[in-house]
């Protein structure tokens, strides 16, 4: 028995920098595989159904990705609170701050999902979706937003379980709940002996079965498995401080989240203007991006519970060293998964679409956009390291600055002066220049010990 939660469970304030993280980032990186399938998937299968179905859901990108992000956003509030807490080696307190996460993300996610369902129509029309593909959209989101709730399980639990250094859980979560999508998508949106060919609203039925899997087997293990979390609710007092102490890193860190799809909006209306073919182009490559930059996000969910519990324990030599570790690996390990993808992307394209037109700009995709992925990797890095320092204004503004001073402006304006060609070469440009002022505004500060925390929450 010990043995076995040795293996799950990580110290992350006494063993060695770099195995540590390699042990916490590996599981999430196999469990990762197969959740980032969810959305991978849905696209192969749809696109099976012809160029319109899968423009249709390119168009819900930018929308899910929103409740996906603000629950993550969520989720890295409670990381960081939990964490923290357990670095100090207070465990009661993280344990009210796991049950108070649960039930806020619940509410947060179950209200917007609603406002998205009750304005489902203009939402869309002001991405730029024509009134052909709206039918097709509605198959989708329509019950996309009303099983949405689903999402608490598989983004706030987990962050719980991370926030404790144990992300083989999480990871054997991620991957079944990844399993079960890819294996009911064909079956929903084919069909196969009683059950009927459903077409696109058939992914979506995939997608919240896998949801609601996710959602029992965590609560369960919090629950009863590892009692991280109370069976009734804490004292009216205990929840409003957690409420305020999950919420002052978790609302920041979930606006900055929810930046990325509004800006991925943007982009879409952008590249909209060239066509539909543009469009669910697009759509294949930022499904692909979510693929090449695993080990990116993996190390983005396994950085901040580290960084969290040393700082709750004042060991800010192995934040340091720690985040210097991730950046020069990221930057390295991402410039050999440009060259596998430029080697690939003629095979990228054939197994996504038959019209040529669509397969030429998924390959331009790959040529230009992935070049930029290290240095994505290290704004990336540094947002959660900001929010796992407590410091979440200043991964905000750094998510501001990134969006819409460096990454959408220059990719419009190249896409005025050399069309898509770019398009594509100003969102890479965009991603140069912050990378260098997030690297730089990160090291700096640990030249003043005295900036390493904010103001808590009054």
């Amino acid at each position: 028995m010990t043995s076995a939660k040795t293996k799950k469970k990580q110290d992350l304030l006494n063993e060695p920098v770099s195995s540590t993280l390699k042990n916490m980032t590996i599981p999430m990186i196999l469990g990762m595989i197969l959740l980032m399938t969810f959305n991978l998937v849905d696209t192969f299968f749809v696109s099976l159904l012809g160029t319109q179905p899968l423009a249709a859901i390119s168009f819900t990108f930018p929308v899910t990705f929103t409740v996906i992000s603000l629950a993550i956003g969520l989720g890295i509030g409670t990381s960081a609170v939990i964490a923290k807490t357990l670095g100090k080696g207070d465990v009661e307190s993280a344990r009210d701050s796991a049950t108070v996460a649960m039930l806020m993300t619940a509410i947060i996610v179950a209200l917007i999902s609603l406002l998205g369902y009750a304005f489902s129509k203009p939402l869309f029309s002001l991405l730029g979706a024509k009134p052909s593909l709206m039918p097709l959209i509605n198959d989708y989101m329509d019950l996309w937003f009303l099983g949405s709730i689903g999402l608490i399980g598989p983004m706030t639990g987990n962050a719980i379980l991370r926030a404790s250094g144990d992300t083989v859980t999480p990871s054997y979560v991620m991957g079944g709940a990844g399993l079960i999508n890819a294996v009911l998508d064909p079956l929903f949106i084919f069909g196969w002996g009683p059950v009927p060919a459903m077409g696109i609203k058939g992914a979506a039925i995939a997608t919240l079965v896998s949801w609601a899997f996710g959602m029992i087997i965590i609560l369960y293990i919090l629950g009863v498995r590892r009692q991280m979390i109370h069976l009734k609710l804490p004292h009216l007092d205990v929840m409003k401080k957690c409420t305020r102490e999950i919420l002052h890193i978790g609302m920041p860190a979930a606006f900055a989240n929810m930046l990325t799809p509004i800006a991925a909006a943007v982009m879409t209306a952008i590249v909209a203007s060239y066509g539909e073919t543009a469009v669910a182009a697009f759509g294949v490559g930022s499904r692909i991006e979510s693929i090449a930059c695993l080990v990116v996000l993996a190390l983005s969910m396994t950085l901040p519970p580290f960084i969290s519990q040393n700082l709750g324990a004042g060991k800010m030599a192995r934040v340091e060293e720690a985040y210097g570790v991730t950046s020069k690996f990221v930057m390295v390990w991402q410039v050999g998964i440009y060259l596998v993808m430029v080697l690939v992307a003629p095979f990228i394209a054939m197994a996504f679409t038959n019209d040529q037109e669509v397969a030429d700009i998924i390959k331009l995709f790959i040529y230009i956009l992935p070049l930029g992925y290290g240095l994505q990797g290290i704004i990336i890095l540094t947002n959660s390291s900001f929010n796992a320092l407590h410091k979440p204004m200043a991964a905000l503004a750094l998510s501001i600055i990134r969006l819409f001073v460096f990454y959408v402006p220059l990719a419009y304006l190249g896409s005025k002066l050399f069309d898509l060609n770019g398009f594509f070469v100003g969102a890479l440009l965009g991603n140069l220049l912050m990378a260098a002022l997030s690297y730089h505004l990160f090291t700096r500060q640990f030249a003043e010990p005295e900036c390493l925390t904010e103001s808590k929450p009054s």
